[in-house]
């Protein structure tokens, strides 16, 4: 029998900050061609559609205000741990497709969730705009057939726990990032919170690496017998190759300006780098609120002529970048999976990888370091601008590494989880 998934997400294209949104994505549209799939997300737009995926765009969305509803009660108890600000940064457009021969299904209720059709709806007080989302989905639920619940994410595990409070059905939390990745093991939050709860009741949890896996039974104490990793996958794209006309070199870092993610751990390497090759330029491609710092910090260290920041960047951009680069670095402090560096190693760029990342599970040929270990990761920049055998070696192995890492193949190994319960 076909199973019935109802999913909950938070971010989904075309409308993307990172890659949360890529991979429900890829996660939905390939558990589309083996379940039915009915994805909930606050916001969606009208000429975007995924083959045999239900989407419902809480925006479009008539429903009833639930004022004394059951969820909004229950997370005003969590508002009496700190309050932590986790504000996300709102989606950033990319090219939409044309629209599909389905008709869209208006769920028709009450009242108009206006608030949802606003442009600040991922910006502005995030713990009031889940809150709202809880209640909608909610509330949608409840009129609709499914199996299981399969929520992404913080932003809709209360929405999951309401649901299969409400429903019986079984809820299975996919973990992209935690709260402890984010800001710390020593930030225990409204959000931590949430996650924690969230861990407790669900049924079952995919992380999206052991890596992942390790964060949840370690700083939330669940029981890992109840986590399964199901590491993420890449479409496969057209690459190319773009030569560049002055010959330097170009050490790309791409991804979020924040702590998290070790920026200021790129600049330092770069430094070192720097002493030894003078000719190379470091692309920094992301925002955050590391950026006035890193720009700062760079000038003082005297290579700010070296460094280039480009902003937020579409896709077809950083497909460019990718075509440039020589080196891709990802320095993160704690990096639950880390999409771009497939991306990066389908384009045939060899990958400097933090060993605190998941990625790096899946690309054992990649050289790594600890993100602190800036002396040998600046060591591994040098050694592949230097040595064409070894950037080959590492190029052709990674290349061979990810060759199966499919979403068709993640959304195997996630449908043989629901499939248990």
């Amino acid at each position: 029998m076909t199973k019935k998934i109802l999913m909950l997400g938070w971010e989904f294209p075309p409308l993307i900050n990172g890659g949360l949104g890529i991979a429900c994505y890829g996660i939905a549209k390939a558990l589309a061609k083996k379940a039915d799939v009915s994805l909930i997300i606050p916001k969606a737009e009208t000429n975007f559609v995924v083959e045999n995926v239900e989407l419902i765009g809480l925006n479009d969305t008539r429903t009833e205000e639930l004022v004394n509803d059951k969820a909004l009660l229950d997370f005003k108890d969590f508002l009496e741990v700190d309050y932590v600000k986790a504000n996300i940064m709102p989606y950033q457009s990319v090219k939409t497709k044309s629209p599909a021969t389905t008709e869209k299904k208006e769920l028709k209720y009450l009242d108009d969730l206006n608030f949802f059709k606003h442009e600040d709806v991922y910006g502005g007080d995030i713990l009031s705009n889940v809150m709202k989302y809880t209640n909608a989905a909610v509330h949608i639920a409840l009129n609709k057939e499914f199996d299981v619940i399969h929520a992404h994410d913080w932003m809709t595990f209360f929405a999951g726990m309401q649901i299969k409070s409400l429903t019986g059905k079984p809820l299975v939390l996919h973990v992209h990032s935690t709260e402890v990745d984010r800001s710390s093991a020593d930030n225990k939050g409204v959000v931590y919170e949430i996650e924690r709860k969230g861990f407790e009741e669900a049924n079952a949890i995919i992380a999206v690496s052991q890596f992942t896996a390790n964060v949840i039974e370690e700083h939330y104490h669940i029981d890992g017998a109840k986590i399964k990793v199901c590491h993420n996958g890449i479409d496969r794209t057209e690459t190319f190759r773009k030569a560049r006309i002055n010959g330097e070199k170009l050490v790309l870092y791409l991804g979020r300006l924040v702590s998290q993610k070790g920026p200021e751990f790129f600049l330092q390497t770069a430094t070192k780098v720097i002493e030894e090759i003078p000719e190379v330029r470091f692309v920094m491609a992301g925002t955050g609120d590391s950026l006035k710092h890193l720009i700062e910090e760079g000038a003082s260290r005297q290579i700010g002529s070296k460094f280039h920041f480009t902003g937020f960047l579409n896709q077809e951009k950083v497909k460019q970048l990718y075509s440039m680069a020589d080196v891709y670095v990802m320095p993160s402090v704690s990096e639950p999976f880390g999409l771009s560096a497939l991306e990066a190693a389908q384009f045939g760029v060899p990958c400097v990888l933090s060993k605190q990342s998941g990625v790096s599970e899946v690309m054992p040929n990649a050289l790594l370091a600890d993100f602190w270990d800036t002396d040998l990761m600046a060591r591994h920049i040098v050694d592949l601008l230097r040595n064409r055998i070894l950037k080959d070696y590492v190029v052709n192995t990674t290349y061979n590494d990810i060759e199966n890492l499919t979403w068709d193949n993640t959304a195997e190994k996630i449908l043989k989880v629901l499939q248990e319960l």
